[in-house]
């Protein structure tokens, strides 16, 4: 899959591409199957809402379950994105988040990668996210919401949020967020047909298998689930061979230690069994654990 000028020039501007139906309703079903046996598992890499038995957020799907681990290597995530950065890419992070129905809690204001800086040691925003609806996500179930062209601000003071849900993140202040809204276009208005424009936030929504490819360094946020209607979505974050994190801070559950770059399966692979490796299907490792505050090099750096 390969960008055309005018979505390069679109997402230069915004900061995001947005591709309803991107995959189809059989590919789709092949990942929405998986999810509940992974949401079952009692293991580290199911994050609970506060309060909750509802998975938040699943980490590293494509280590555990084969449809997700073929995900993880579909042409149409991963030339795009080769393409922007010029380089292989490796896996940093793979996620499904939940947003339940009725459970679903709020995603605070903040730039991805402002916690890879911070926790990780991502050298740059080299690195991008890759979203994929795997239900359909409409004004009411907790859509994601993006500030266009806030990637452009590049990295935001942030602070690092422990308390309001049951995932620290570093988040970014109200009152920036005020001015960077107000900067992309403000409130907004209603149209002579009674439709309301969005300008400063936008928020893409659509059918399940709907993908949108957004900066790393773009702001965004979620609200809510007050519906009864789950909104799943797997989130993949790709970054630059050359880029990988410098610090293994976080269990490599969360933030991956394999550098290798990812190689492509063919385009029809959510719907043929092509073998994958899944290392993880039986268990987490207990090295998927162990973290440091060792800086990757700085050793051989300081001998030198």
């Amino acid at each position: 899959m390969t960008l055309t000028p005018e979505q390069l020039a679109q997402f230069d501007r915004d900061g995001y591409l947005f591709f309803p139906g991107q995959f189809t309703p059989e590919e789709t079903r092949k990942l929405t199957e998986a999810v509940p046996e992974l949401y079952s598992r009692q293991e580290a890499y199911n994050v609970r809402e506060k309060g909750s038995n509802a998975v938040r957020t699943n980490f590293a799907a494509h280590l555990i379950s084969e449809p997700f681990a073929r995900l993880a290597r579909h042409p149409r995530m991963i030339e795009p994105v080769e393409s922007l950065f010029g380089e292989k890419l490796y896996m940093h992070q793979f996620k499904i988040n939940g947003k339940m129905g009725f459970e679903g809690d709020v995603w605070q204001w903040h730039q991805d990668y402002g916690t890879w800086l911070n926790d990780d040691m991502m050298p740059t925003e080299r690195a991008m996210n890759v979203a994929i609806f795997l239900d359909d996500v409409n004004d009411f179930n907790g859509p994601l919401m993006f500030i266009p062209g806030s990637h452009k601000k590049g990295v935001i003071d942030a602070k690092h949020d422990l308390t309001t849900t049951s995932y620290p993140l570093w988040t970014v202040d109200n009152n920036l967020i005020s001015q960077l809204v107000e900067r992309a276009g403000g409130k907004g208005g209603y149209d002579a047909d009674g439709r309301y424009q969005s300008a400063g936030i936008v928020s893409p929504k659509g059918p399940a298998g709907s993908m949108i490819l957004f900066h790393s360094c773009l702001v965004h946020a979620s609200g809510s689930n007050m519906s009864p209607w789950n909104r799943v979505a797997v989130y993949l974050s790709l970054c630059a061979v050359s880029n990988h994190i410098r610090r293994f801070k976080r269990p490599e559950y969360i933030a991956h230690r394999d550098f290798t770059p990812i190689e492509c399966l063919p385009d029809d692979c959510l719907v043929k069994d092509y073998p994958v490796d899944t290392p993880w299907k039986n268990g987490l490792p207990a090295s998927a654990l162990e973290t440091s505050m060792d800086v990757i090099g700085a050793t051989e750096e300081h001998a030198a």
